[in-house]
């Protein structure tokens, strides 16, 4: 989550919303993005998707079976429709959205086979979201 957190700051340091995600195999790192929606002008390129492009390209499949995302933030509704089709094993966020986090409708938009946790690093990447959004409006 460590890393994810350093994605969210880059992202923070770009103007885009401070969301990182990482995505590990075999306890090695193969993916790390962060919301790249100002730059792109684009409302799909979430980290979560970025990473997953990024981890597909790198496995040389589309199936990200054996990896686990660290994400800062919950995933939304289309990041956890992404994830059950990459059929990720296991997803770990560090702080929930209540407004847009996939986690309204009880996980069950992740994969059946997906374990889903959160609180890693809850306060540094909920207090970071906080900085961003403060700073926005004011």
């Amino acid at each position: 989550m460590r890393q994810a957190f350093l994605e969210a700051k880059i992202a923070y340091d770009l103007g885009e919303v401070p969301v990182g995600a990482v995505i590990v195999s075999n306890n090695q790192i193969i993916a790390k993005a962060h919301n790249f929606t100002e730059k792109l002008n684009d409302v799909t390129a979430h980290a979560e998707i970025q990473a997953i492009t990024s981890a597909a390209d790198f496995l040389g499949g589309k199936y990200l079976k054996g990896c686990t995302l660290y994400v800062t933030l919950e995933p939304c509704v289309m990041c956890a429709g992404a994830l059950y089709w990459s059929q990720v094993d296991k997803v770990v966020f560090a702080t929930r959205d209540d407004k847009r986090g996939a986690g309204r409708f009880d996980n069950s938009l992740y994969h059946p086979k997906t374990l889903v946790s959160n609180g890693i690093m809850e306060k540094e990447c909920s207090d970071l979201m906080t900085s961003f959004f403060s700073n926005k409006r004011g």
